[in-house]
């Protein structure tokens, strides 16, 4: 592939911060810098989140692409928010509370079903998670078991076909404009039936309870 050519950056305007890099820090190294600052071994966050420690270290050296059942399970046991997890900082929250998430400027987080951009990643604590989704999962296959975990969530479609598979019910074929919501304790995964990656808003209650296997 032939490289591009280069164009030169435009000033940036006085007065103005220039965007940070979207997801920079790989989550291995996030989780791996957070594990040790809390002072756990593996073995101790593992007994914690529910996870074997084979798995974390395996996310730590970057083998692994945590689900995000696996990131909500790791910042439980780390007693964290997960936007603590995906940005590798401790969001500055003061009074009267409000972001905004200007477009392509979420924190970026892959994993082997879904890219996500989390967006209002700045706050913690927040009472859902909003999170623009491409489901790059083409089949219920390449799931290694349905996802669950307490709370609630909402998806709206944006762009593609969405096929949703449930333990309880018939696959849903979902297209632009439909939308469920769903109990997130329901065995669940979504998959892009159509004829282009499928992108979904997706909010999901904060966990506050322990998860499931």
């Amino acid at each position: 592939m032939a490289s591009p050519s280069k164009t030169a950056r435009p000033a940036t305007p006085s007065g103005v911060e220039p965007v940070p890099p979207r997801g920079s820090e790989p989550i291995a190294t996030i989780l791996r810098r957070l594990r040790r600052e809390a002072g756990f071994t593996l073995q101790e966050l593992g007994d914690r989140c529910g996870l074997a420690s084979s798995t974390l270290s395996k996310i730590e050296n970057g083998q692994m692409s945590p689900t995000y059942d696996t990131i909500l399970r790791v910042a439980g046991g780390l007693g964290l928010d997960m936007a603590e997890l995906f940005t590798g900082k401790v969001p500055n929250d003061i009074g009267g509370r409000r972001t905004v998430t200007r477009s392509g400027q979420g924190v970026i987080r892959s994993t082997a079903q879904y890219s996500y951009e989390m967006l209002a990643a700045e706050l913690s604590g927040k009472q859902f998670i909003p999170l623009l989704t491409t489901i790059d999962a083409r089949s219920i296959s390449d799931f290694p078991s349905l996802v669950r975990h307490s709370g609630e969530e909402f998806f709206y479609v944006l762009c593609g076909q969405v096929t949703l598979h449930t333990e309880h019910y018939a696959p849903t074929v979902l297209n632009v404009g439909d939308s469920c919501y769903f109990d997130s304790s329901m065995g669940h995964a979504c998959v892009s039936t159509g004829s282009e990656p499928a992108q979904i808003l997706w909010i999901c209650s904060r966990v506050v309870a322990p998860l499931t296997a």
